[in-house]
């Protein structure tokens, strides 16, 4: 390998990026549209829910369960004469969940006797939103709890105003995450996102451009070597993407208040030898495609189980054992555990030392792969 050869290409390799708008727009925009998007739309947070209420109780401790939940940010109460009404604005969708208070709600509350059943409140969601239903009972759970009494789980309050016990109490103290927010897991995930599929999509199709057009096949002609072939691909590409990450990380903090715990600079050591591997399988596609179309639905299948099994909006345990198997042959389902571990929970190294080997062998299987690929297409 010759120092000058490979300075050669990697001076040709940024010419050519800078001198392609498109390419420039898509390496910027679009990581910074991805955090967006993923982060505004697939967050499972709370925030602002029309909460349909029917207080058929009408007495002051309704009201003031209805006065709690609507100072929060999570749910917007909007009061219903009937329960039919209710009901009617929830099938609408005029209304996200619903709330009944019975009529017996302050004297079973205030007035209970040992060994009575808890007061109950009914919960009205609409199956067909899974995730805001399972979001908003949790939600509802946290806030009644917090302003008043556990009144699902069985404590309640006495007479005298102070909680009367019911022989089991449960302490609930949340790790890492203490307000259950869901941005912060889709920050950590859409880098892995975004490293996997961009990176492999921008690397296939602007070789199968260069080999379209000749350029790369007259490349292959010149007296560099496969490898400084290799390295004045991936280095120029590795460079751009390690900077999208910075600007990730900004947004992504100034944004959403969300910065990584854990050490900033071993995260974007890692994020930049993840890049270098996504960027050895976008020319491995590049190089057993014929086009640039058959480049693309490469990516784009290779996409699909990325996004459905790395545990990019999914979580794997919830997954079949067979599933979860094929899910570690990924290598983007241990970056976005490293990624999350980073971010949320402030790991270190020693700690994720299992997801850091395989990353470490993934990268060198794939840029080993990709240059023996080059030097067959020689």
């Amino acid at each position: 390998m010759r120092w000058r050869r490979l300075r050669t290409l990697l001076v040709r390799e940024v010419r050519a990026t800078l001198r392609d708008p498109f390419t420039m727009a898509s390496l910027i925009a679009v990581p910074v549209m991805a955090l967006l998007a993923f982060s505004y739309v697939l967050a499972t947070d709370v925030e602002h829910l029309a909460l349909g209420v029917y207080d058929a109780s009408a007495s002051p401790a309704s009201r003031r369960l209805v006065a709690e939940l609507g100072a929060s940010d999570a749910f917007d109460p909007r009061p219903f004469a009937t329960r039919g009404a209710l009901e009617e604005a929830l099938v609408a969708g005029d209304v996200g969940v619903g709330l009944v208070i019975p009529p017996d709600f302050e004297r079973d509350l205030l007035d209970r006797a040992p060994g009575a059943p808890p007061p109950e409140l009914q919960l009205l969601l609409d199956g067909a939103e899974t995730v805001v239903a399972g979001n908003a009972e949790t939600f509802l759970r946290a806030i009644v709890a917090r302003t008043g009494g556990d009144l699902v789980s069985g404590q309640a309050w006495g007479p005298s105003g102070h909680a009367a016990p019911t022989g089991l109490r449960t302490v609930t103290r949340v790790l890492f995450n203490p307000r259950l927010e869901g941005t912060p897991f889709m920050v950590a995930g859409t880098f892995g996102f975004v490293l996997s599929f961009l990176t492999t999509l921008i690397t296939a199709v602007s070789i199968v451009s260069e080999r379209l057009t000749g350029t790369f096949d007259q490349l292959q002609l010149t007296p560099a070597t496969s490898a400084e072939i290799l390295l004045g691909k991936l280095l120029p590409l590795g460079a751009v993407f390690a900077f999208d990450v910075i600007v990730m990380m900004a947004v992504a903090g100034l944004l959403f208040g969300v910065w990584p715990k854990g050490n900033v600079l071993f995260f974007l050591g890692v994020s930049s030898y993840y890049v270098v591997t996504s960027l050895s399988l976008g020319l491995i596609f590049s190089a057993t495609s014929t086009t640039a179309a058959e480049a693309v639905q490469k990516t784009v299948l290779f996409s699909v189980p990325l996004v459905q099994l790395s545990g990019f909006a999914f979580p794997l345990r919830s997954m079949p054992a067979v599933v979860q198997w094929f899910a570690e042959a990924l290598p983007a389902t241990h970056y976005i555990r490293i990624c999350r571990s980073i971010y949320m929970r402030g790991e270190g190294p020693l700690s994720m030392g299992g997801d850091l080997l395989l990353i470490l062998v993934f990268g060198v299987a794939l840029v080993w792969l990709a240059a023996r690929t080059l030097e067959r297409r020689a």
